[in-house]
């Protein structure tokens, strides 16, 4: 049996840029993404704190600048700029590996600086 776990988590992240005119899904820093775990084109799930909307998409990965997160396409509508996010990627994981299993997380300040892993 395999049961669907959650691997990483971004939390208490703001929200750097909206863009609607993006064909969608969510731009992260490099460094972010390294720290949780994160590769490019990976499903997460977004939930904004200041409205509690909730939304799956894809990373795409920034790797010039540090902090980023950007809400791209049509979900761009459903959030803020500065608004604070979780963001959570899930993997499947069987019986002798839940053995293991540990959540990375990462906590961040209000500049999307990493404060906690």
């Amino acid at each position: 049996m395999y049961r669907e776990m959650a691997k990483s988590k971004i939390h208490r992240g703001t929200i750097t840029g909206a863009n609607l005119n993006y064909r969608g899904s969510i731009t992260l820093s490099e460094n972010l993404c390294k720290s949780a775990d994160l590769l490019a084109g990976e499903k997460v799930s977004v939930i904004d704190l200041n409205n509690g909307e909730r939304f799956d998409t894809y990373v795409i990965i920034d790797e010039e600048k540090n902090g980023v997160i950007c809400i791209n396409g049509g979900a761009a509508r459903k959030v803020h700029i500065g608004d604070k996010c979780i963001i959570i990627s899930y993997a499947l994981y069987n019986e002798e590996e839940l053995k293991a299993y540990r959540i990375n997380i990462i906590h961040l300040d209000e500049n999307n600086n990493i404060l906690e892993l």
